[in-house]
């Protein structure tokens, strides 16, 4: 049985996987084609996508996961649908639900980090490299698709730079079925045992506040 099937089985939530990266300059078509692979595995094994509702690989993972029958929500900087078109020109396409933070894009991508169990990094420029650091230092588990170019193919480099050990596990591959097989054994190992503690005895419809 996978690590997969064992995860869905238990009584949490969906496993939400979070794909960040380039929105935008010169990305090899190769690069494209491996980050659309990878949301198309993302989605068939039954996890959530979730991206910064950004063109680009985003887009890629986007359209890969619902090509498989996945499901998809995007964290977008902007206040409202209007702003998410008109102001900074995101996609609409593939998304289950699209959350509008209002937060601007360096504010947005705190919400994006935090609502990922796992975060993965293809290529990547400023904005990729902020939510790296957010996601290195609240201890996520982080995977690198190398070979794609940008802040991604730097992350080792940058790591030895900062000096700084956080609770992060940080996994590298340049192919995103062995990258998303490593992510879901770190979790599996991990960080689902400390989750099943967690909800024993907890009352999985919540407890009223008092009156």
């Amino acid at each position: 049985m996978s690590n997969s099937n064992r995860i869905n089985r238990h009584p949490l939530p969906a496993l939400t996987v979070g794909v960040m990266g380039s929105a935008g300059g010169v990305i090899a078509q190769d690069v494209r084609q491996r980050v659309r692979r990878l949301g198309e595995e993302i989605g068939r094994r039954g996890y959530v996508l979730i991206t910064g509702a950004a063109p680009g690989l985003p887009q890629d993972a986007v359209l890969g996961a619902k090509a498989a029958g996945g499901f998809v929500i995007g964290i977008s900087p902007a206040l409202n649908l209007e702003e998410h078109v008109t102001k900074y020109h995101s996609p609409t396409r593939g998304y289950d639900a699209i959350i509008y933070t209002g937060s601007g894009l360096m504010g947005r991508e705190i919400e994006n980090i935090r609502s990922c169990d796992v975060v993965v990094f293809a290529g990547g420029r400023s904005g990729s490299l902020g939510e790296f650091a957010i996601a290195y230092d609240e201890g996520k588990v982080i995977g690198a698709l190398t070979a794609t170019g940008g802040v991604t193919d730097h992350l080792r480099g940058i790591i030895a730079i900062m000096q700084k050990e956080t609770a992060a596990v940080v996994t590298f591959h340049d192919d995103p079925v062995h990258l998303l097989d490593e992510l879901e054994a770190i979790y599996h190992q991990q960080i689902l045992p400390h989750y099943l503690k967690t909800i024993e005895g907890h009352d999985p419809d919540g407890i009223p506040e008092p009156g």
